[in-house]
């Protein structure tokens, strides 16, 4: 019972592995325009968020005073 829980562990893990290595030789290193428009988009998602969470605070502040 437990050699074939090691088994299938390292089965799994040698997957993953082979998995993981796939994705690696698909995946290319983005141009700079497109690094700028991922920064670009992000920092703004990230802005909103923020100002969305400053505006609840301020909310929260003013009725439950």
């Amino acid at each position: 019972m437990e050699e074939e829980i090691k088994q299938n562990w390292m089965t799994r893990l040698k997957s993953f592995i082979i998995e993981c290595k796939r994705v690696l030789m698909v995946t290319k290193k983005p141009t700079s325009i497109e690094y700028k428009t991922i920064v670009k988009v992000t920092g703004l998602g990230i802005a909103i968020i923020g100002l969305l969470g400053f505006l609840i605070q301020m909310i929260a502040q003013i009725f439950f005073k």
